[in-house]
């Protein structure tokens, strides 16, 4: 597999795509609804998530075709390709679309290609906000803006990286047990909360603001986000070195026969050493 000539394709896809976002900020947003989970965001798509989507697949279709690949995106039905092809893209055409529609920071473009066993090989975000391009290569490292990425940790209080802030999130009382023991652990001032993005963009502050972490607990709703939400952020936490897991620290499943909803196994994120 040219895991290199996949990776510049899935590059030049998010990087066009984000193009058509950024023609759209300022302007007026309709929004559809649509099933989904839960929360008001797993539930909301507006015609840029559409005409994203059709921009990625102009690049990415091809490839499925000349490399066998199959594919997982968020505003098509999930046909099934990503349990007989050895890989499968992965694609998030607009993640964030309530702080989008919002005006606010934290939407992006995110393109990964999973192995079946579920293993992240390519990851792509990019973030239409601030031009910014993150991406990695299992067993080649991570970058962003084309560079080799190294995390730095310079403050001196714990990030809670959220969607929901913590007020308005149910467990609150136990999430704050569990940043109280990082805090002590670590040695720091106390916790600074950063609310609203979406799932890729959280996955990004938590290397862009550490120590910082983000969390979900497993729950028997659907919900908890989904494979696109997580699958490119967890190649490049893995090339950092630093874990992408589910909720106990085990295998984060990125082709999950029962869906493709993480409700029932939580997600943990971390940027803690």
């Amino acid at each position: 597999m040219d895991f290199s000539k996949l990776t510049d394709i899935a590059i030049e896809a998010a990087i066009a795509a984000g193009k058509i976002i950024q023609q759209h900020m300022k302007g007026d947003i309709k929004t559809i609804k649509k099933e989904g989970g839960s929360s008001l965001a797993s539930q909301v798509v507006t015609a840029v998530d559409m005409a994203c989507e059709k921009e990625i697949l102009s690049h990415l279709l091809p490839t499925c075709a000349a490399f066998g690949l199959g594919l997982l995106s968020e505003e098509i039905e999930d046909d099934g390709s990503r349990f007989e092809a050895d890989y499968f893209w992965c694609i998030d055409p607009m993640d964030g679309t309530l702080p989008f529609i919002n005006k606010q920071p934290g939407f992006s473009v995110s393109i990964a290609l999973i192995a079946k066993d579920g293993t992240p090989y390519i990851g792509v975000v990019f973030d239409p906000s601030t031009d910014a391009l993150y991406h990695a290569v299992k067993g080649k490292g991570a970058f962003k803006n084309g560079e080799p990425w190294k995390i730095t940790r310079t403050n001196n209080y714990l990030t809670y990286v959220t969607d929901r802030r913590l007020k308005d999130t149910p467990r609150a009382s136990e999430i704050e047990s569990l940043l109280s023991g990082y805090v002590k652990e670590l040695n720091l001032k106390g916790v600074k909360e950063l609310a609203g993005a979406g799932s890729v963009m959280n996955g990004i502050l938590v290397l862009e603001n550490g120590p910082a972490c983000m969390l979900k607990f497993p729950k028997r709703e659907a919900g908890g986000g989904s494979i696109w939400d997580f699958a490119a952020t967890a190649c490049i936490f893995n090339e950092l070195g630093l874990p992408a897991t589910n909720f106990t620290g085990g295998r984060l499943d990125l082709n999950k026969k029962d869906g493709t909803f993480m409700n029932r196994e939580g997600i943990f994120y971390g940027n803690l050493m």
